[in-house]
């Protein structure tokens, strides 16, 4: 499965409880760029590049869906270089707690 393919099912798993008021634009950059918007306690998602991203995430297909599944550590992958972020670190260090990763495959 490709990370594009991935990405479709973020708003499946999104959790806006876990979110909270937060508005952005997170942009990934994998073998086929998207961006997801969550803002007003909904997340969707759109292959491409934005033009406003709050934060991107930059790594391989398998590695980002590893990252959501919960099966691989951010802080290792940024550490390990698997992971580049560019934009509000913070933002990036949150945002796998707005997605339940048993709800996606």
């Amino acid at each position: 499965m490709s990370a594009a393919e991935f990405l479709k099912q973020l708003p499946q798993a999104f959790n806006p409880e876990a979110a909270g008021d937060t508005e952005c634009v997170l942009q990934f950059n994998t073998s086929i760029p998207a961006y997801a918007t969550i803002k007003n306690g909904e997340c969707t998602v759109t292959e491409g590049t934005a033009d406003n991203a709050d934060v991107t995430l930059i790594m391989e297909d398998d590695d980002l869906i590893q990252l959501f599944k919960g099966e691989l550590n951010g802080m290792t992958a940024f550490m390990t270089g698997k992971l580049q972020v560019e934009g509000d670190m913070m933002l990036g260090q949150r945002l796998q707690g707005f997605f339940d990763g048993s709800k996606l495959s």
